[in-house]
């Protein structure tokens, strides 16, 4: 299995306004501590992004693209993930594509089902399934690790991951030593 998916580096038009719009609302330069852990002179907050009309259109649109064949459902830790695979479901359906969705939290609830899982109907099961997982930006992956970790859990199949952003910080590497690609719309290069 290749360590990191091919990315197609082909821009529509829909994919460079979407990179403007990064660079416009999301990228910050200075000194900044990331989810990681690391120190990095870039800080990418995709919510500015993905919580704007057409920011979540045009994120939903590149994942949706994205999505490999076979897959049964698009899931991702809250908080990064949810806004996107939200407005994904919802233009999936727009679009005829219809991709079914769901997101893990970082822990249980301590009411109600107390479910890590959530989105699934009752009688609705990961077990058996093909999953994709989607995060806003990958830099060790560590995010969609326990996302991974939490759907093989739930016994879904997972062998892919996508985000909008692979800083390519290790991200890639770490996946791959779960037997998970990992493929992006863009890579930290594009915002230096």
């Amino acid at each position: 299995m290749a360590a990191v998916a091919k990315l197609e580096r082909t821009r529509g038009g829909g994919e460079s306004e979407l990179l403007e719009m990064i660079r416009r609302r999301s990228m910050r330069l200075g000194k900044f501590t990331l989810a990681s852990g690391r120190e990095s002179d870039l800080y990418l907050n995709l919510k500015p992004t993905m919580m704007d009309p057409r920011g979540a259109h045009l994120c939903a649109k590149a994942l949706l693209d994205r999505v490999p064949p076979g897959s049964d459902y698009v899931g991702g830790l809250e908080m990064g993930a949810v806004p996107v695979i939200a407005a994904l479901a919802a233009l999936s359906d727009i679009e005829g594509r219809p991709v079914r969705t769901f997101f893990v939290r970082k822990s249980a609830k301590d009411h109600g089902t107390r479910e890590v899982v959530e989105g699934l109907a009752a009688g609705e099961s990961l077990a058996g399934k093909k999953v994709l997982m989607i995060d806003d930006v990958a830099t060790t992956g560590g995010s969609v690790v326990k996302a991974i970790e939490a759907a093989r859990a739930a016994g879904a199949t997972v062998e892919d991951a996508l985000v909008i952003v692979d800083r390519q910080e290790g991200g890639a590497e770490n996946l791959a030593a779960l037997g998970v690609r990992l493929a992006s719309v863009f890579v930290g290069d594009d915002f230096r």
